[in-house]
């Protein structure tokens, strides 16, 4: 494992990180073992949110004593500073620590977001109070949106930006990625297998790799997940014909089958949460049918606000016919909630 220095920041870490999502449906006993499996195989940086559940809890039992060996990156989803001091503070919290290493703004996406996180009150307030008291130490942000994603980089407020990246997913490496590197940024890399929809992990982490000014944090939920990331790293990189053969045709099979994220549907006029809504059957094959619908109940219940009135098709880049497909995961969301009553 090589370390590297994070952008203008001065933290050193792993080329490798841990997105810290899969832990939640570990019980602790094994999310703790993973984690440290994942430090003692050379991973230094734990990316995670105050809305994972229980991950920064885990995080904090596997790591005290540790503290000074790893970075931790955390994130809120409030937009006002009130809120996101209290998440801040709760974050300290359950970490175990007196600071964070990178807080992040969560999932700013739209104009209303952004207004919100930068008016008087707002939580980009809160930051910046928080690192003038050492609470935390760098300020990043994540989104889904490309155009925004942009304008958050060229802010110049941020050490660090968050974007989905992935050999489907690779809109970010044209303007999102020249932009942050030429203002030094840290690069996050999440959701190096689209979500879950790329299954080969070798393939996904070849194309990752050619770009050396991005951090992939991939999700972990076993030691077995660890080790084989983990030996992607231990020789060069090289990307053959057969390679970028394999790409093609999961670009070919997937173009318009999946849910980019890009949330170009959003708002819905009913309220119906769709990004998140359209993830559920992916998020489901991962995670048993309990923690599914306790993780996902409040956007999968705005479901039924749907009236098919199908301006969501007209918006959407990839022509998805997303009523259907939320009809479709709404009733596997209903035999999950049956399931998990029943137990």
């Amino acid at each position: 494992m090589h370390y590297i220095k994070f952008g203008s920041t001065d933290l050193i870490i792993s080329e490798l990180g841990f997105g810290c999502i899969p832990i939640i449906r570990l019980n602790k006993k094994n999310a703790v073992d993973v984690l440290r499996h994942a430090y003692d195989k050379g991973i230094t940086f734990f990316d995670t949110a105050n809305m994972y559940r229980d991950s920064e809890e885990k995080i904090g039992k596997a790591f005290e004593g540790k503290r000074d060996k790893v970075v931790i990156a955390t994130k809120t989803l409030d937009r006002y500073a009130d809120g996101a001091m209290k998440h801040l503070e709760n974050s300290l919290r359950m970490l175990k620590t007196d600071y964070i290493d990178l807080y992040q703004l969560h999932q700013v996406a739209h104009e209303k977001d952004f207004n919100a996180v930068m008016a008087p009150d707002g939580a980009m307030e809160t930051f910046l109070k928080a690192k003038e008291q050492g609470k935390i130490r760098y300020i990043g942000v994540s989104s889904h949106s490309l155009s925004m994603a942009i304008r958050l980089v060229e802010t110049g407020l941020f050490d660090t930006i968050q974007f989905p990246f992935n050999f489907i997913e690779e809109s970010a490496k044209d303007e999102l990625h020249p932009a942050a590197i030429q203002k030094n940024m840290g690069i996050l890399a999440m959701k190096p297998f689209a979500g879950g929809v790329i299954d080969n992990a070798e393939i996904a982490f070849k194309y990752l790799r050619q770009f050396s000014k991005i951090l992939p944090i991939p999700g972990f939920d076993s030691i077995e997940a660890v080790d084989q990331v983990v030996s992607f790293y231990e020789h060069p990189n090289e990307v053959t014909e057969k390679d970028q053969q394999i790409m093609e045709q999961y670009r070919v099979e997937l173009g318009k089958k999946f849910c980019r994220r890009c949330e170009y549907c959003q708002p819905c006029p009913q309220g119906v949460m769709i990004t998140m809504a359209m993830g559920y059957k992916i998020i489901a094959s991962r995670m048993s049918p309990a923690v599914s619908v306790e993780f996902c109940q409040p956007f999968m219940e705005s479901v039924a606000l749907c009236t098919q009135c199908e301006e969501c098709i007209q918006k959407c880049p990839y022509q998805l016919p997303i009523p259907d497909m939320l009809k479709e995961y709404y009733g596997l969301y209903e035999q999950h909630r049956s399931q998990f009553s029943k137990g």
